[in-house]
């Protein structure tokens, strides 16, 4: 009977706990939220505004990262435009610059 007691100890000091099991599932879960809360939303931004920039056209209002309204009066091939800001003044900035485009609402929308 004592051997069967000595046994039992020893058979539960030689085997250690298996941390990665007891970790692995709060990791897994811990990466899908990150995933869900984190990483789709930025991928589905980054998607929105390439799309956005890939459909600018000449008379577009739009605003720059840096704040500045302006009317499309030119879309160079490349990576540039120009920017009318004010009467006889035209910026050229580049198309990765523009922050989102200003949508009248008097304007009729089309679909």
């Amino acid at each position: 009977m004592i051997t069967h007691s000595y046994l039992f100890i020893a058979d539960a000091v030689a085997t250690p706990p298996n941390l990665f099991s007891n970790l692995a599932v709060p990791m897994l879960a811990m990466g899908v939220i990150f995933y869900f809360l984190i990483i789709r939303p930025q991928s589905k931004r980054t998607k929105d505004l390439k799309t956005l920039i890939g459909s600018l056209k000449t008379g577009d209002k739009v605003v720059t990262n840096s704040g500045i309204h302006g009317i499309i009066a030119n879309v160079k091939e490349g990576h540039t435009l120009l920017l009318k800001v004010a009467d006889n003044v035209k910026i050229e900035i580049n198309k990765d610059a523009i922050a989102n485009v200003i949508i009248d609402s008097n304007e009729p929308k089309s679909a």
